[in-house]
């Protein structure tokens, strides 16, 4: 099965694209990871984007289309592939969308974690790291894994270590910012999202889940849907 994600920074939507991974044995592909490796390995596309960047340009279509293509079209996504991080506004979405269709991809179902703007904030701002293991889920705006708290100082709730916090996790504006560009329905990533809608005629799946669930339950709710 091959699918979009989309959701806004805090829904854990990359959680849920690991956890997809895992159970149904497709690639999870993440578009920022696709510009990284293509930069770092010196790819013609790689050169090209890497001078819009340097530039502080945003990287134009044309390049960035080709390497998601080339990524979907690799081994590891013979069996369907998870695609995270693209595109992001309604122009990204045809021009994906006809390129698919141009090298015979089909697109099997479009994912939506539905979170209320202001829920995901404050998950991006509760994170708290354990010293001892990132893996310990700490944050302080979820009642299921609050951090507890020792001689008043929060503590990890799984093995009582201290607890720190992101520099950029704690970055109202630059979050207001991501989630302004996510939340924006003419002309965002929910414009971008919006635009599959249409095409339920052609096969294609729409999910729409539920972000302000515990994680277990969104990724039973996505696999579940998937099933159906």
């Amino acid at each position: 099965m091959n699918i979009l994600i989309f959701g806004p920074n805090g829904s854990g939507k990359g959680t849920q694209g690991a956890i997809i991974k895992e159970k149904r044995s497709i690639a999870h592909i993440e578009s920022g990871v696709i510009f990284r490796e293509n930069i770092s390995r010196q790819t013609v596309l790689g050169k090209q984007a890497k001078d819009y960047i340097d530039k502080g340009e945003l990287v134009p279509d044309q390049i960035t289309i080709p390497m998601i293509l080339d990524r979907l079209k690799q081994d590891d996504c013979k069996n369907g592939w998870l695609l995270d991080g693209f595109p992001r506004n309604v122009a990204q979405s045809k021009a994906l969308y006809l390129a698919l269709k141009k090298e015979s991809m089909k697109l099997d179902c479009v994912a939506e974690i539905i979170l209320d703007r202001e829920v995901a904030k404050k998950r991006i701002m509760g994170r708290r790291l354990c010293v001892n293991d990132n893996n310990h889920p700490n944050n302080i705006y979820i009642e299921a894994i609050k951090p507890n708290t020792k001689d008043g100082e929060m503590v990890c709730r799984i093995c009582g270590g201290k607890l720190t916090k992101r520099d950029d996790d704690q970055d109202e504006e630059a979050i207001n910012k991501r989630h302004g560009i996510y939340y924006d329905k003419d002309k965002g990533t929910l414009a971008a999202s919006n635009f599959f809608k249409d095409k339920i005629g052609e096969g294609v799946k729409i999910i729409e889940l539920d972000g302000s669930l515990w994680v277990e339950e969104v990724s039973q709710n996505f696999l579940n849907s998937m099933e159906e």
